[in-house]
């Protein structure tokens, strides 16, 4: 298996990694915190994708990882002002820099553990470096090994970010899922 990681510019391949199975869901599509909340929380259904699909005519909302030309992995990144942790009271401001945050990693089942993750993670980073960013930061679980609930192992966990060459750089007061979220950085100048 190759896997190749590209912007996520196509709508059907984000809706395979992030969309509902049925239209009228209520599910996250990956908008929690890259558009205010109230407007998060009035979105239904099928709004939810049609929102993203206006987003994406601005440009890619994060990356893609393929396997040949099926999609398989989801890394939702962007400039940190344009999300909502730029104004996020458990998750701190280490300095003023204009990094960019990645918060979401997402891949569908009968992928897992095959080190998609992990490029998924290379290729948010490549993205924003390619965008200008002075650094990467990401939020994850910090498990300590535990095993943490695939629903709410979006996130990601502390050890894969760490393998990626991201740092602790300040502790949260955020807990997903029963374990403590930590900021964690990567420079990219």
């Amino acid at each position: 298996m190759t896997i190749e990681v590209r912007p996520a510019t196509v709508f059907e391949d984000v809706r395979t990694l992030v969309g509902p199975k049925r239209p009228e869901s209520n599910v996250c599509w990956c908008l929690s915190y890259r558009i205010p909340s109230k407007l998060n929380n009035e979105l239904r259904g099928p709004a939810r994708g049609d929102k993203v699909r206006e987003l994406l005519g601005s440009g890619p909302l994060g990356v893609l990882a393929y396997d040949g030309d099926e999609p398989v992995g989801w890394a939702a990144i962007a400039p940190r002002t344009d999300t909502s942790f730029a104004r996020n009271r458990k998750i701190p401001h280490v300095d003023d820099l204009p990094v960019w945050s990645l918060w979401c990693i997402r891949v569908r089942p009968g992928h897992r553990r095959q080190g998609i993750s992990h490029a998924l993670i290379d290729g948010a980073v490549d993205f924003a470096r390619d965008r200008g960013a002075p650094a990467v930061e990401a939020y994850p679980l910090d498990n300590q090994g535990a095993k943490v609930d695939q629903t709410m192992a979006y996130a990601g966990i502390r050890k894969n970010f760490e393998a990626a060459g991201f740092t602790h750089a300040a502790d949260t007061t955020s807990v997903l899922a029963g374990h403590p979220r930590v900021l964690m950085r990567r420079d990219l100048r």
